[in-house]
């Protein structure tokens, strides 16, 4: 079975073979909206049509951000790129835990977590958070965000 990948920017997702077709063994960025890197996902994962996508350097900095994201916070990329992703959408899970920091950490990712999203001059909002980890030499994470119902 090919790896599936997703861009953080579209939500296209893709295999492994399509990433490297050709001669090349370097990565393609994503076919549909040409983002320069996409997240290996190792299982069968489907964002629902209104996640929020966060791209993350091995720090926690939002360094990208993707679909859905101004829709859900109401911040523009000026104001969220270079900070923790934790303090500029002001994250709460619900079990107290920091998942950021747990799977920039430990290199797994974290599925289905409840968390408040208090994203800068905004009210409380209740999401479901999805958290993957970069499997490359640069380190990182993709934080998906799903608005509760």
């Amino acid at each position: 079975m090919a790896h599936l990948f997703i861009c953080p920017s579209c939500g296209t997702r893709s295999t492994q073979t399509e990433r490297t077709a050709g001669f090349s063994k370097r990565a393609k960025p994503c076919a549909k909206c040409g983002f320069p890197f996409q997240f290996e996902l190792l299982d069968d994962y489907y964002p629902a049509p209104n996640a929020a996508f966060f791209t993350c350097d091995q720090k926690g900095n939002v360094i990208a951000c993707g679909r859905g994201s101004f829709e859900l916070t109401g911040l523009g990329e000026e104001r969220v790129i270079g900070r923790p992703v934790s303090e500029v959408l002001g994250l709460r899970f619900g079990d107290g835990a920091d998942h950021v920091e747990t799977v920039l950490e430990w290199g797994v990712r974290k599925l289905g977590a409840p968390v408040q999203v208090n994203a800068e001059g905004d009210l409380p909002a209740k999401a479901t958070a999805d958290l993957f980890p970069a499997y490359d030499d640069d380190g990182g994470l993709l934080l998906v965000l799903t608005p509760a119902g």
